[in-house]
């Protein structure tokens, strides 16, 4: 209750005593102000406390840190932000020496911002001028229209820059890029595949794979964790370039609508150089072919994607069957009388080679009825499980998309008639990468290899022997035969000692049935054939060439002069030294085959 200032029974008493009544009441004000004057000291105190303590922790924390920054190693300031960062570092690619095929460039991107804009017509014709690929109509709709903001062009040099800056007009903005760069322009363009952007902003793009071993590895070349770590192929630039020089040259010299080369090491797989001809700068990667056959596209590669009947080459996996199951050997004679009749089909030779032929000799002059009769002995199923071994029933296991879903084309019902043209390489259509890794496998001793498109430190411990050392010596044997005295005598190389197959065949009509003038010719090669290094795969579409009156179109004239060509280039940069004791002359026959 409040207590009055005049409190009733004093005043009372002061009257009967004669006192005055108003000086109880100013005792009594006196009072309550010294209570009130009390409490606001008390209360100005304790806020006085507070705020010294305040400014005592302040400066202790500022001191604190000068203190630290002092004593500390210097540090570039990192600003926070709650926008979300676009990841657009991404690891080079090197080749197999070091040599950089793949790495980041700084550069920078141009948008707009018409509601920005002062002048958009003047804005439209200056841009026009700057990048001719423009269309000022079409830049002054986008100007003029409802758009608040749109890309300009993705990747702009210095020079661009400064023009556009020259315009002087507000709303041409430019943005950090970083782009990725290919040195080496179109070589190992298929391997590579290329890069675009994925996740874009005004400040930073995400770059992202779109073919090759850039997709492939994709999540590992932009992995933080990696810190930046490179990727190293087993690509050798330097031979990339010259079997890309020399398979460019086969093609304009052999007429070639394509062709495609693979130089694999034969013990561990490694692809040391790949090439597919026409080919692309990654750098300005073109679209995909959306209409009409994908082989007339840059971008196929012919050595992974193109499933071709491989002809003859596949006649050493018909003796390699023989061999295998003792059926034959080396010396074995082979039934060639023909022409060979088997229902409504007949298969022929391409010379009369007589009643019989050695096992090898129906390898070294390429008989399709010798192979027939061989494979129709051993079997349709001993066939296709030495196929299977070879891997011909599946996609080839390398580090490139394309390739890992490309399975040969195989038959649907596997006949005694197609035990018998499968034995020469028809009815059965595979890439270049499959016959690369078959004949590196009967060439090695026998071990199953799986192409690999990353630089190896060693053999595989664990590879599998999928037939026998004394088969592969004899396959061995049979091939550098071929070169000596048979179809590829084109091929020998000096000092090298050059073992392959040829093989021919006719290409397939989309209408139904094969075209008559057009063929798929394919040399199949190992080197030096004694002690094999190096398997190169040659294959080159729709060649012709016209020599002694005749138009040529086989294996023996188009594709085995330019792996003969590709292995004397080659070998000096592999550092394979030629054998001097086999370096003598050399005796050339006929290269029908």
């Amino acid at each position: 209750m409040r207590t009055p200032l005049r409190p009733l029974a004093r005043i009372i008493e002061a009257r009967d005593q004669g006192h005055n009544p108003d000086q109880i009441e100013a005792e009594e004000r006196a009072k309550r102000n010294l209570v009130v004057q009390n409490k606001m000291r008390r209360r100005a105190e304790s806020r006085l406390m507070v705020l010294g303590l305040a400014f005592f922790v302040a400066f202790a924390t500022v001191g604190t840190r000068m203190a630290t920054l002092a004593g500390s190693e210097p540090v570039e300031p990192r600003s926070a932000s709650s926008i979300p960062q676009i990841a657009n570092q991404r690891a080079d690619i090197l080749d197999r020496n070091g040599e950089v095929l793949a790495t980041n460039l700084a550069t920078t991107a141009l948008y707009a911002q018409p509601p920005l804009m002062v002048d958009p017509l003047a804005a439209a014709k200056g841009l026009a001028a700057v990048f001719p690929d423009l269309e000022e109509a079409k830049l002054v709709k986008d100007f003029t229209g409802k758009r608040k903001f749109l890309w300009v062009r993705k990747k702009i040099s210095p020079e661009q820059q400064q023009r556009v800056h020259d315009l002087g007009q507000p709303g041409l903005l430019f943005g950090p890029r970083e782009m990725r760069l290919y040195p080496n322009g179109r070589l190992a363009a298929h391997i590579l595949g290329g890069a675009s952007f994925g996740k874009e902003g005004v400040h930073a793009a995400e770059v992202i794979g779109v073919g090759g071993v850039e997709k492939f590895f994709d999540s590992e070349l932009r992995d933080p964790a990696q810190e930046g770590k490179p990727l190293q192929l087993s690509i050798d630039m330097t031979a990339q370039a010259a079997m890309r020089r020399v398979l460019k040259g086969g093609v304009k010299l052999m007429h070639a609508k394509g062709a495609a080369a693979i130089l694999m090491d034969v013990h561990t797989g490694e692809i040391i150089s790949m090439t597919s001809l026409p080919d692309f700068d990654p750098n300005d990667r073109p679209r995909d072919a959306i209409k009409g056959d994908p082989s007339d596209s840059p971008l196929f590669n012919r050595a992974s994607q193109g499933r071709y009947e491989l002809g003859s080459t596949f006649k050493l996996f018909t003796a390699a069957v023989s061999l295998e199951k003792g059926l034959a050997r080396e010396e074995t004679m082979v039934n060639t009388r023909g022409p060979l009749k088997w229902g409504k089909f007949t298969i022929k030779d391409f010379h009369d080679y007589g009643k019989q032929l050695s096992l090898t000799d129906v390898i070294v002059k390429s008989s399709n009825i010798g192979s027939a009769r061989l494979a129709l002995e051993a079997g349709a199923g001993a066939q296709q499980e030495m196929l299977e071994k070879l891997g011909f029933f599946d996609a080839v296991p390398v580090q490139l998309g394309e390739a890992k879903r490309t399975r040969p084309l195989l038959p649907k019902r596997w006949s005694d008639i197609s035990t018998m043209t499968i034995s020469y390489g028809h009815g059965i259509a595979a890439t270049p990468l499959h016959l690369a890794t078959a004949y590196a496998t009967i060439s090695n001793g026998g071990y199953k290899i799986n192409p690999t498109l990353l630089k190896q430190t060693a053999v595989a411990p664990d590879r599998k022997q999928v037939i026998s050392t004394a088969t592969s010596t004899s396959l061995r044997k049979m091939l550098r035969a071929v070169v000596t005295r048979g179809t590829a005598s084109f091929g020998e190389v000096k000092g090298y000692d050059v073992g392959g197959k040829t093989g021919s065949a006719d290409k397939p009509n989309p209408k139904g049935g094969y075209y008559k003038d057009r063929v798929i010719s394919t040399f199949a090669s190992i080197f030096p054939a004694y002690d094999p290094k190096y398997v190169l795969i040659v294959t080159l579409d729709e060649p012709s060439i016209k020599t002694h009156g005749e138009m040529r179109r086989t294996a023996g004239w188009t594709a085995v002069p330019v792996a003969a060509e590709l292995i004397s280039r080659l070998m000096p940069i592999l550092g394979l030294r030629p054998n001097v004791a086999s370096a003598g002359n050399v005796q050339y026959t006929s290269a029908d085959n």
